[in-house]
């Protein structure tokens, strides 16, 4: 019997009603927000951070919605929101959708559940005696307010330039500089003393303290501080070069304190400041879990001026900072050829997003990565022109692991991977070789980087085992003219590798097996 018109309109209708409960039901599965968490430390009387992953199709999310006890309360076009005008000792439910581009929404991510903290007494560092004339050594009265500072307390650093020494913070406080405040580094070198057990480059050795301490080192293990802040809207800043010289001329260049050093910790935010002019690194955490450092703005110009460097330590957010530095923007570590491989404690779990990185030499893992470092993501980041771009480095002595990093939806002008460096290579070398493995790299922007050098340069070790291995490298923009070079690698893989002009890149392959694009 033939098919009527009405017929063929009713299953028309049919069909399409079917597929656009489909799609919608794909979006509802496939868009979910993944993995929520409250960012380690965040949580306060009145605010908490959330934090969560894209969802596994997300080219089509443009925002996310916030749902706080079953009421809508924001949104936000990135991965993480901050609540805000929470009341003390409540407990809330928080629940997050994606939204597509035709303005659907997802079904609900997991529930999180959190209760904040009750209202602590605010202690300023002038009831103690301090004055911000940018003159008065401080230390001991803004020492004397965080020793008194009582559980769940705030020591705040008021309007001013407060001159100070080294600093040394405890567990269940806040350190809060207020907006037009100034907590300022000494420049001499004896308001950091006396030396103290501490890390650098990959070995355990005595240095000066840093401006702000916490903790004490311990490579078996355990927290020596826990739930400790250190926010607000004013600014840290240090000695700078001119310390860090000062330091390198009395007790050598590995003497160095850092602007910030956390040692042992658990469950630290880092939040809302400007922090600029460290002698050395600028914030370093060893053996620590659980660090939230976001809406920072770090800026050095000191010799070996890091920004950020997380050292055999779990659980790192990074999120919606600005890096202008002397050399890495971040450098993620796990000590040095033996003695770091002994020790074995990885750097794990590191997620950096929506940080802009406008000067410096790379966002870097390693070179000193003996313990192993694994899971890094880096998503939604822009970066200028950085000596190294990504980069991922060590060397045959090293030892130890890099593997399970993802590099997705940013903005780059280079990729590199180096098995040598030509620094920081005293020492005995470790007992096994480095293994390099498991990378991914999609929806990359190289399109504006030179082409002088390479724009990708991936590099293994050449012993047999040791090659780089397991790399994927999907949907890449690049330059006209872009060259890709591998090096001592097997099982690399290169999709969508398009330039500007529509053509292919150039690839040099060297010494490497299974390599196809």
């Amino acid at each position: 019997m033939p098919l009527t018109l009405v017929d063929f309109m009713r299953s028309s209708l049919i069909v399409c009603a079917f597929l656009i409960v489909f799609s919608l039901q794909c979006f509802a599965v496939g868009g979910v927000p993944l993995n929520p968490v409250v960012a380690p430390g965040t949580v306060s009387a009145n605010s908490a951070t959330l934090v969560w992953n894209k969802p596994v199709e997300y080219l089509d999310v443009i925002r996310y919605h916030l749902i706080l006890n079953g009421k809508e309360i924001g949104i936000s076009a990135k991965t993480n929101y901050t609540l805000k005008n929470l009341s003390p000792l409540k407990t809330y439910t928080c629940t997050i959708k994606a939204e597509n581009k035709a303005g659907e929404l997802s079904a609900s991510s997991a529930v999180l559940k959190f209760t904040t903290k009750t209202t602590g007494k605010i202690l300023s560092v002038t009831a103690f005696g301090a004055k911000g004339d940018g003159v008065t050594l401080n230390t001991a009265s803004i020492q004397q307010a965080i020793d008194a500072c009582p559980k769940g307390g705030t020591v705040r650093i008021p309007k001013g330039i407060f001159l100070s020494g080294a600093l040394f913070l405890k567990s269940n406080m806040t350190l809060e500089i207020a907006k037009d405040g100034v907590l300022k580094g000494s420049g001499d070198t004896d308001d950091y003393l006396p030396f103290y057990n501490n890390r650098f480059e990959g070995w355990e050795m005595k240095t000066y303290a840093s401006l702000l301490n916490a903790g004490v080192m311990n490579n078996k293990g355990g927290f020596a501080v826990e739930q400790l802040a250190i926010k607000g809207g004013g600014t840290i800043s240090g000695g700078g070069g001119a310390l860090g010289k000062a330091m390198i001329d009395k007790n050598g260049i590995r003497s160095r304190g850092r602007l910030i050093c956390l040692m042992n910790c658990k469950d630290v935010e880092i939040q809302g400041l400007t922090i600029k002019d460290s002698p050395c690194w600028t914030i370093h955490y060893i053996y620590s879990k659980g660090i939230s450092c976001h809406d920072l703005n770090i800026s050095s110009t000191a010799r070996n001026g890091d920004g950020l460097d997380p050292d055999s330590s779990d659980d790192s957010y990074i999120f919606n900072c600005t890096f202008s530095t002397g050399d890495d923007c971040i450098a993620i570590k796990s000590g040095k050829n033996p003695e770091g491989f002994t020790i074995g404690k990885p750097t794990r779990n590191v997620n950096i997003r929506n940080c802009v990185f406008t000067r410096g030499h790379g966002i870097s893992i390693g070179s000193e990565m003996s313990g192993g470092v694994s899971d890094v993501l880096v998503q939604d980041c822009t970066a200028g022109a950085l000596l190294h771009g990504m980069q991922i480095k060590g060397t045959k002595d090293r030892g130890g692991y890099v593997k399970n990093v993802t590099v997705a939806d940013c903005q780059l002008l280079k990729i590199t991977i180096f098995s040598a460096v030509n620094y920081n290579n005293d020492g005995a070398a470790a007992p096994e070789l480095p293994v390099f493995e498991n990378f991914v790299f999609r929806n990359v922007d190289l399109s504006n980087a030179q082409t002088k050098e390479p724009v990708i340069n991936i590099n293994g070790f050449k012993a047999t085992g040791h090659q780089l291995k397991n790399v994927l490298f999907n949907n890449i923009k690049m330059p006209g003219s872009a060259e890709v070079w591998v090096n001592d690698a097997q099982d690399v893989k290169f999709n969508g590798m398009l330039t500007v002009t529509g053509a292919k890149p150039k690839y040099v392959v060297k010494d490497s097996e299974n390599v196809t694009y």
